[in-house]
C-alpha cells in the first residue's frame, strides 16, 4: 500500500510539473512555442488545460487597442485546418481599428499549441478548450468568426454555448455536406498520417492554389505555405502530422450540415463563401463519380443559409475560392465590417 501511495504521489507531481511548462504570462519571444519557430504579430499567451488525462498548453493572442479592455466589444477568430491563428492577422488589424478586443487561439494540435501523442479530437472538445480561454479571461459575450474547419468549430461553439455568442460569422466553413454519405470511402488514420507526414511545398501550394485561390496564385500567398511547412518540418513535425490525421478523421465524421437549422436561434449570423471553393474532405481519395458530387460551394452556400433561416445573411463571391479573406481582403473586410456595424 505504501508503494502504491508513493506511485500516486510521483504521478501527481509529474502532472503538476508538466502543467507548469505553460508560460504564466505573455512573451514577445516565447520559450514554449509548441515546436513552431514562427513569429506572430502579437505576444503569445498560454492557457493550461487538464484534458484527457494530460496537462496541455493552448496558445492564443489577446490583442486590444485600449489599455482598459474591460468594456470593449470582443471578437474571437478561429483558424482552419491548414492555418494558424496568425493567418487572421490582417482581419485582426481591421477589427482592432473597429474598436474590438481580438482573441486568436491556436487549437490543440496546431501551430504554437501542444501537439499531444494521443488525443481524441472532436469539435465538442475543441469548443470546450476554447471556452476555457474565454472563461479565464472573464469574457461572457462575443462575436465569433471562423474559417474552414474554424467555421465548423464556430458553429459547434455557438450550439454548445449560445448564451455567449452575439453574432456568428462562418467563412467557407467545411461540413456543409456529409462526405461519407455522398460516397467518400473511409481512410484509416494511419493512411492519412502517411499523406500528412509527406507534405512539402509542392503538395501544399498545389492544393491551396486549386482550392483557395482558384488557380490565381500571387507571390504573397507563399508566406502561408511556408508558415505551414515550418510546423511540418519542425522538431514536432511528426506529432503535428499525426494530430492533423486525427483532425481529418474528426472533420470527416462530424459534419455540421444536419444541425444548421439549430443555428437559426443565434440572433445574427453571416455566411461568407467563395462560389469557386471546392473543398471536400476525402475528395482526393474518392472515385471520379464521387468527386463530381463534392465541394460545390455555389450550391452549398445558399442551401446552408436557407436552412439556418431568416437570421442568416449570405455573402458570396462568384470568382473566389476557399480563402476570400486572403485573396480579396479589401472587399471581404468591407463586407464584414458593414455587416457588423449594421448588427451592432
Amino acid at each position: 500500500m505504501a508503494g502504491f501511495n508513493i506511485f500516486i504521489l510521483c504521478a501527481a507531481l509529474a502532472t503538476i510539473a508538466q502543467g507548469s511548462n505553460c508560460p504564466s504570462g505573455p512573451a514577445e519571444v516565447d520559450t514554449f512555442s509548441g515546436g513552431f519557430d514562427y513569429t506572430y504579430d502579437w505576444p503569445i499567451h498560454y492557457q493550461p488545460l487538464d484534458t484527457q488525462r494530460q496537462s496541455l498548453c493552448q496558445a492564443y493572442m489577446d490583442v486590444s487597442s485600449s489599455e482598459d479592455n474591460r468594456d470593449q466589444k470582443v471578437v474571437m477568430m478561429l483558424h482552419g485546418k491548414n492555418f494558424c491563428s496568425q493567418t487572421w492577422n490582417a482581419t485582426a488589424k481591421v477589427m482592432l481599428d473597429q474598436g474590438y478586443r481580438v482573441i486568436l487561439p491556436d487549437q490543440i494540435g496546431f501551430c504554437k499549441s501542444d501537439k499531444p501523442d494521443h488525443y481524441q479530437f472532436s469539435l465538442h472538445h475543441l469548443a470546450l478548450n476554447t471556452k476555457t480561454i474565454l472563461d479565464n479571461l472573464g469574457i461572457k459575450r462575443l462575436t465569433l468568426i471562423g474559417h474552414s474547419m474554424g467555421g465548423m468549430l464556430s458553429a459547434r461553439f455557438a450550439l454548445m454555448y449560445p448564451e455567449m455568442v452575439d453574432r456568428l460569422v462562418m467563412v467557407d466553413p467545411i461540413g456543409l455536406e456529409d462526405w461519407k454519405a455522398k460516397g467518400v470511402p473511409y481512410l484509416p488514420v494511419d493512411d492519412i498520417y502517411r499523406q500528412e507526414v509527406a507534405s512539402n511545398y509542392t503538395s501544399v501550394s498545389s492544393y491551396e492554389n486549386a482550392t483557395y485561390y482558384v488557380n490565381h496564385w500571387e507571390p504573397e500567398y507563399d508566406v502561408w505555405v511556408k508558415m505551414l511547412l515550418k510546423v511540418y518540418d519542425g522538431p514536432l513535425g511528426k506529432a503535428y502530422a499525426y494530430n492533423q490525421a486525427l483532425v481529418t478523421d474528426m472533420v470527416y465524421t462530424q459534419p455540421i450540415v444536419y444541425e444548421l437549422r439549430l443555428l437559426g436561434d443565434i440572433p445574427n449570423s453571416l455566411l461568407i463563401v467563395g462560389d469557386k471553393d471546392n473543398t471536400a474532405i476525402g475528395k482526393q481519395w474518392s472515385p471520379p463519380d464521387v468527386q463530381a458530387l463534392l465541394g460545390h460551394y455555389d450550391v452549398l452556400g445558399p442551401e446552408a443559409a436557407k436552412t439556418i433561416g431568416s437570421n442568416c445573411t449570405l455573402i458570396h463571391y462568384p470568382d473566389l475560392g476557399h480563402a476570400p479573406q486572403i485573396s480579396a481582403p479589401e472587399i471581404f473586410h468591407k463586407n464584414l465590417t458593414d455587416w457588423l456595424n449594421r448588427t451592432d
